[in-house]
This record gives C-alpha cells, sequence and structure tokens, in this order.
C-alpha cells in the first residue's frame, strides 16, 4: 500500500447551488488548482474528486459536485451522480453565498439528515456581500457549524482552514477514527494467523490484493505473527507448525479445500468475510445468504462489484461464482452485474443481490447499500458467504462469528419449507 485508497479515506461531499464557489472552495483548501472555475455557471460538470492529506484528520478525499440547480441538457445524468454522493459522504459541506437561501439548501439539508450525515455550512463569496443579521440567524438555526469566508483570499486561508478542521473534527464519523476490527479482535497479543492467498490470473503483479494486505496489516498491528501461504502448500506449512495457529483466513475460492484441510479445533474464514464485518453489516449478509437456499432456476440474480475492472477467462464474480449458484440450484440463473459505482435504481426485480468484499467502498456506501436492499426487502449477501454457502461451508467459516451465525441457522430455519437441497454440484 504505497498510498492510501480512497476507500480508507475520510469523504467529504461538497455541494452547492451552480457557481456558488465549490470549486473554488477546494483549490482554497487544497493550496492549489485542484478543480477548473469559472464565472460561467456550471462548469464543474461531474464529480471531482481529489485526495489529500489534511492534518491533524489524515488522508481525505473531497467530493466536488455538479450544481443542484443545473439546467443544462446533461443535468439530468449528470444530478444522478451528485445524488449518488450521499451514499459515500461521510461529512457534507455545503456551500452558500451570503443572504441566500433556497429550496436547493434545504432540499441538500434534508437529505443530509434524512441520512444522519453531519452538515458543514460555508458561506462564501463573504467579500462580494455582507451576511445580515437575519441571515446569520437563519442559518445558525439549522447547525452550529458555520464558517464565513472567501474563497478567493489566500491572505486568510490559515484562519478558514483551521475553522474548517475544527468543524471536520467534530462531525467526522466514530468508525472513521477507530474503524471496526478486519481480524485484531480474533487474535491474542502473540497469537498466529495463517493466510491462504492463491497467486493466479486476478493476483495483481509483484502485489497481493488490498483486503489481503490489509488483514496481514491489522494483525502486525495488533502483535500478531503471520504465516502466508499459498493453497497449494498450506497442509504441509499446517503440518510444519510447533504451535496451532489461532486463526487461518483464505481467499474465498479456495475455501472448501481449505475446511477439509483445517483441522475443527482451529478458527477458519475467508477474507471477504472478515471485510463483510469491517465493511458494512455481516448479520444482514448471513442472514442474505440463508435465502441460496430456496433459490429456483430462472431468479433473478445481482451481482455487485464495488470496483472496476477487466474480466479475466475465470473471473470469481463473472464466472465462477455464477457457475456455483447454477449448479447449487439445478438450473439456469438470470444474472445482472453492476460494476464500480453502478448501482441499479430498482432493486425489488432480484431475488438475492450477492456483493464483492466491498474493499474499494467506504463502510458508510457499503452500509448504504445494505440500506437500500432492506428498505426494498431484497436479501443481500456478499461473494465470500454465498461461496462458501454453495460449497457446504458456510457454518463452519461463520463459527468465529456466533451473532453472525445464529442469524444464519434462525433465518435457514425460518425458510426450512422453501429449501432446496444442492443438485450437481462438481
Amino acid at each position: 500500500m504505497l498510498k492510501t485508497p480512497k476507500s480508507l479515506r475520510l469523504q467529504i461531499g461538497l455541494f452547492g447551488r451552480t457557481n456558488v464557489g465549490k470549486s473554488s472552495f477546494l483549490n482554497l483548501v487544497a493550496g492549489q488548482d485542484v478543480a477548473i472555475t469559472s464565472a460561467i455557471a456550471g462548469t464543474t460538470t461531474d464529480v471531482v474528486e481529489k485526495s489529500m492529506e489534511l492534518l491533524p484528520l489524515g488522508p481525505v478525499v473531497f467530493l466536488d459536485t455538479a450544481g443542484m440547480d443545473d439546467t443544462s441538457l446533461l443535468s439530468e445524468s449528470r444530478l444522478k451522480k451528485t445524488v449518488k454522493i450521499f451514499d459515500r459522504a461521510d461529512v457534507i459541506v455545503l456551500l452558500i453565498e451570503p443572504n441566500v437561501w433556497t429550496d436547493y439548501e434545504e432540499r441538500i439539508l434534508e437529505e443530509a439528515h434524512k441520512r444522519k450525515i453531519p452538515p458543514i455550512i460555508v458561506v462564501n463569496k463573504i467579500d462580494l456581500h455582507k451576511p445580515s443579521d437575519d441571515f446569520i440567524d437563519g442559518i445558525t438555526k439549522k447547525t452550529d457549524r458555520i464558517i464565513f469566508c472567501s474563497s478567493i483570499d489566500p491572505g486568510n486561508r490559515d484562519s478558514f482552514i483551521n475553522i474548517f478542521k475544527k468543524h471536520l473534527i467534530g462531525v467526522s464519523p466514530d468508525d472513521y477514527f477507530k474503524p471496526p476490527p478486519l481480524i485484531g479482535d480474533l487474535l491474542p497479543a502473540g497469537g498466529l494467523a495463517v493466510m491462504i492467498v492463491p497467486i493466479d490470473l486476478e493476483a495483481p503483479k509483484g502485489r497481493l490484493i488490498l483486503p489481503q494486505v490489509q488483514t496481514i496489516r491489522e494483525a502486525l498491528d495488533h502483535d500478531a505473527s503471520v504465516l502466508v501461504v499459498k493453497e497449494g502448500g498450506y497442509a504441509r506449512a499446517l503440518a510444519n507448525l510447533k504451535k496451532i495457529p489461532d486463526i487461518v483466513v483464505c481467499d474465498s475460492q479456495v475455501v472448501q479445500k481449505m475446511v477439509m484441510e483445517t483441522p475443527e479445533t482451529i478458527k477458519c474464514t475467508t477474507f471477504s468475510i472478515l471485510f463483510a464485518r469491517n465493511k458494512g453489516d455481516l448479520i444482514e449478509m448471513a442472514r442474505g445468504a440463508a435465502v441460496i437456499g430456496s433459490l429456483k432456476p430462472n431468479d433473478k440474480i445481482l451481482i455487485a462489484e464495488a470496483c472496476s475492472h477487466h474480466a479475466i477467462e475465470d473471473d470469481i464474480g463473472r464466472v465462477k461464482l455464477p457457475r456455483w449458484l447454477k449448479q447449487y440450484v439445478g438450473g439456469d440463473l438470470q444474472m445482472e452485474v453492476y460494476s464500480g459505482r453502478d448501482y441499479p435504481e430498482n432493486l425489488k426485480e432480484y431475488k438475492l443481490i450477492v456483493h464483492c468484499g466491498g474493499c474499494m467502498l467506504t463502510r458508510r456506501e457499503a452500509l448504504s447499500r445494505i440500506h437500500q436492499a432492506r428498505e426494498e426487502k431484497v436479501p443481500i449477501t456478499n461473494y465470500g458467504l454465498c461461496i462458501s454457502f454453495s460449497r457446504g461451508v458456510i457454518q463452519r467459516v461463520l463459527s468465529p462469528f456466533p451473532a453472525a451465525l445464529e442469524a444464519f441457522q434462525n433465518e435457514m430455519l425460518r425458510r426450512k419449507p422453501a429449501f432446496s437441497a444442492p443438485r450437481g454440484l462438481k
């Protein structure tokens, strides 16, 4: 990890009407021209992302959105992207002009409050207009986190930025400073984790994938030792160990082999399941996995990938996972794949959502997707849980997480009349 990925940065959404000075404010904070500015309304036509270190907070990414009152020919598609930023943002920064408050500003605050995203109001362009007392009283009733500034006044930049940082620290979510654990709470100090890492066509040249790197790093941060092996050398490495490992973690596609070779006394799970807990809601996704048992041929399944990548010949999300599901159900399924930050607006047509581990999403964004599924009453699970279910080992790899295992078992009992035994597995 040569630099902090966007998914681990505090996500700050910049909102406001067209030409209110969002891009200028971003340039002021960055101390350089990172966004195009112009007196022509609508210069920012898409979401501009800027990653930076903002001490003392650390790594952040600013999301500079198109104006919410954009009336250009492409405004509809631009505004859809702008609205999606609410799914990602940890903090909302609403830029306004002195003595101007319209329905647009009200809509932004309503959406922020609805999603429980803390807002900061920046009154920009105070060099052009002085805010009236009545205006100040009005916005103070909406939030006590207000900044008055001029984005084209670099001489006072430090004072503006210091107030901005103070507000950011005050509203940043707890899990930004203390994120949910990946593996640290499953390992005692001085413990040992064995991690099975396949080196196949999907493995990046000369590197490990992000979930593996993060899991290794967290184990080391908790003063544990890590033994990294390929699936072919796992049994031999396990036999050579003088100490029984505290946990074994594997890539989901080799989960069946790992469970077969791991004694019952040793806890084991997958990287994807660890990320289901770290990024989202493992209990909800464990419930969703139980739905696989009641799937029928021709049911419609959404495969959701958080990253955009070139699919290889035996791609896990597009090839392997669909093949295992079809083998389990004993017939064909309608599979739709959405990748990157594309996510269907109408989820009701799907019997199940199978999401990737979400290492490229923020926790807020992952939870937002789970919440959307819950609102539409569509079960959601993830790759690791889905694969583990279809290979018949899900209860074993959920055993380190008793609450999630219980949720899965209860959902299985509830759905027992509709449960279909696996057929045609190879």
